[in-house]
């Protein structure tokens, strides 16, 4: 099981703020190199799948979501990776503006290392499934589809996730998941965010009731 320090859950949430602060003073391309090749915790050098994401304050409503699953980048440039694309260049929604900076809060979720699951029928992945600790990829040919832990918030069935799951991967089909050409992989996460802007950052509770 990952565990993470609450002072390196705020350093990496203060990260992410401070990479789209500089982003907007200088738009610099090297921004992971100039905010982590100093650092000098051997925490932030370890190879880390992280998401990023952005929600509106106080309302609460998703505002860039985006991230590296697998870990193929260190923890420090990860997050300086995920936040700008997450603020910047989620096809969602339109790019941060400086001028919502104090009307957003910043979630960094760090990822254990994604495993497949193996089953032999539907009813056997829904078993394996534990709703609000484990996050899904679901892959079908090209398509991919990834849900955070936190998803199970607003979709608590584990039907009803799978569903949104192959929504989100771009297939149409609400019974994708049931192919036998889908490859179904777990992970958890350690998340941490900002109470309201530039707060107090909190651990992320992931045991909420339904």
């Amino acid at each position: 099981m990952l565990e993470l320090s609450d002072n390196i859950g705020e350093k990496l949430v203060k990260l992410a703020r401070r990479a789209v602060e500089i982003s907007f003073e200088k738009r610099s391309l090297e921004l992971e190199e100039e905010l982590c090749s100093k650092e000098t915790d051997e925490l932030m050098k370890e190879k880390m799948g992280v998401f990023v994401t952005l929600h509106t304050y106080p309302e609460h409503e998703l505002r860039g979501c985006i991230g590296i699953p697998y870990p193929i980048k260190p923890l420090c440039r990860a997050v300086v990776n995920s936040t700008l694309s997450a603020a910047f260049e989620d096809p969602r929604f339109p790019p941060l503006r400086k001028d919502e900076l104090d009307g957003v809060v910043f979630e960094v979720s760090v990822l254990t290392p994604p495993e497949r699951i193996e089953y032999g029928s539907p009813q056997e992945l829904l078993d394996k499934i534990v709703p609000f600790e484990d996050g899904l990829i679901l892959e079908i040919g090209p398509f991919k589809g990834l849900f955070l832990p936190q998803v199970w918030e607003q979709i608590p069935d584990k039907g009803e996730f799978l569903a949104n799951l192959c929504f989100k991967a771009g297939l149409w089909d609400k019974d994708c998941w049931k192919s036998k050409d889908a490859r179904v992989y777990k992970f958890r996460v350690v998340a941490f965010e900002e109470e309201k802007p530039r707060g107090k950052i909190k651990r992320v509770s992931l045991h909420k009731s339904c």
